[in-house]
């Protein structure tokens, strides 16, 4: 039986992810919340009161910026107030919703980060209709925790999932067997989604989310292994609704979305 054992959301494209008990999925949008604000660097030419999906080279990364694992954020989503600790302190908290309180919050990364940065960053807020995702469009990422456990064998060390920066962990299907589900419906609770594609993984999963060290090539090991570098599966919602912790996974048959 295939069941979801964990939900995270990642407010800040970038930042720490958040575990969930309960999830809303939305058609066409993913999950809410999710990657709804993201940090532009200086340079990037976006327009914050009209802010459209960019490439991620245009915002902090993991893969560029490993000094964000460093950082633990909260979002506290009815005030939308979002707090950054660093080594269990807190460093810095301002309403992310607000002009002000963004702006507050780019003048402690620009602090923070010093010369790693183009400028000094923005935050932006996506609102209901932008989600700064890797993906040109709203997807949900669906992770495979048997998958973890073979790409661990592999590796020789344990990984902590939240490297993977996904949105559903699920439990029962055999290792890789999410890459079969490709092209087919998945419901969960009573959402139904479809999925798309594999995730192909780049250097942010090399960093260590505790500490923001570099510690593995997880994309070289995943090649050396596996003979390719993807881990999950890019879904596409169609009917929205709530998730949660422990509900089943059904596949279904193939469709042409």
């Amino acid at each position: 039986m295939k069941t979801v054992t964990h939900l995270y959301r990642h407010p800040v494209k970038g930042l720490s992810p958040e575990a969930l008990s309960v999830a809303t999925l939305r058609p066409g949008q993913g999950l809410v919340g999710d990657r709804r604000f993201a940090i532009a660097h200086g340079s990037t030419p976006i327009d914050a009161g009209v802010p459209e999906w960019l490439a991620k080279k245009n915002f902090l990364m993991l893969a560029k910026n490993p000094r964000l694992a460093a950082l633990t954020t909260r979002w506290d989503e009815a005030t939308t107030t979002l707090t950054i600790e660093r080594d269990g302190r807190k460093v810095a908290s301002a309403n992310i919703g607000s002009p002000i309180g963004r702006t507050r919050l780019s003048d402690f990364l620009a602090a923070y980060l010093k010369d790693e940065v183009r400028g000094t960053p923005k935050v932006i807020d996506g609102g209901d209709s932008v989600v700064f995702s890797d993906h040109d469009e709203p997807v949900v990422a669906l992770l495979n925790s048997a998958s973890l456990a073979d790409l661990e064998r592999v590796a020789g060390r344990p990984l902590d999932m939240r490297r993977f920066r996904g949105n559903i962990i699920i439990n029962g299907p055999a290792a890789w067997d999410e890459f079969n589900w490709i092209g087919r419906d998945i419901s969960i609770g009573s959402t139904r989604l479809w999925v798309k594609e594999k995730i192909g993984r780049c250097s942010a999963t090399s960093v260590d989310l505790d500490s923001g060290a570099v510690d593995i090539n997880v994309p070289l090991t995943l090649k050396k292994g596996f003979g390719h570098s993807c881990f999950g599966v890019y879904a596409r919602v169609l009917e929205g609704g709530d998730i949660r912790l422990g509900d089943p996974v059904e596949v279904h048959g193939s469709v042409e979305r």
